[in-house]
């Protein structure tokens, strides 16, 4: 793992299957890039090996190495490959300000209001040790997880993405945590979400993605 990631030029991505590095691999295939991905089993603690905390001292992925950089967090990772790759169309470049305030808009509520209800049920039903979960908090997140569907259902609109007719890196978010409600069985209604997973979710570099990320190693 130290060799892989002390390699110059070298663009890696640390992940898991199931976690939000899918969203990484899904942008890094959209993009065309050419990197290596390193599996991090999180089920065997290998999140908190002293190498994978030497890259990440927060023990998570995804973790993204570009020439000598480390960068976590999957919206900024986004965000990175979007401005690296800029012929992907992930991020807006300069020339657009609107359309890039719009997906920076986008990816910021998808991970301060509509991931973290999510979070806070999956903290509570298998994440945090058996003595600090607190189930009866999972109705609240549910209501929380609804009101921010409701406000990404007005963003929307009948917009085909969340950016009009353009796939974005606010679309690989956007769904993935749709994907991940559907998944936890965490209810909602919204047609449009509903619509706009669909159309996402079936794109082959999501497809591309998901195979990298569950290939043996």
């Amino acid at each position: 793992m130290t060799a892989a990631i002390t390699r110059p030029g070298t663009l890696t991505l640390y992940g898991c299957p199931n976690t939000r590095s899918l969203r990484a691999a899904w942008a890094l295939e959209e993009a065309g890039a050419d990197y290596g991905y390193v599996k991090i089993d999180l089920m065997k603690g290998q999140g908190r090996s002293a190498e994978f905390l030497a890259i990440n001292p927060g023990g998570k992925v995804p973790a993204l190495f570009d020439d000598g950089q480390v960068i976590t967090e999957s919206g900024a990772i986004l965000t990175h490959i979007g401005e690296r790759h800029p012929a992907s169309g992930l991020i807006p470049g300069l020339d657009s300000p609107k359309r890039r305030a719009a997906c920076f808009e986008w990816l910021f509520f998808v991970i301060a209001e509509l991931e973290q209800p999510l979070w806070t049920i999956a903290k509570h039903r298998f994440a945090l040790p058996a003595d600090l979960r607190v189930p009866q908090i999972e109705a609240t997140a549910v209501k929380e997880f609804q009101r921010a569907v409701n406000v990404a259902q007005v963003r929307l609109g009948e917009r085909e993405f969340a950016l009009g007719d353009a796939f974005s890196a606010a679309d690989i978010l956007l769904a993935h945590t749709v994907a991940w409600a559907k998944s936890a069985r965490v209810p909602f209604e919204s047609a449009a979400l509903e619509a706009h997973f669909a159309r996402s979710w079936a794109r082959t570099a999501r497809e591309r993605a998901d195979a990298r990320e569950r290939a043996p190693t």
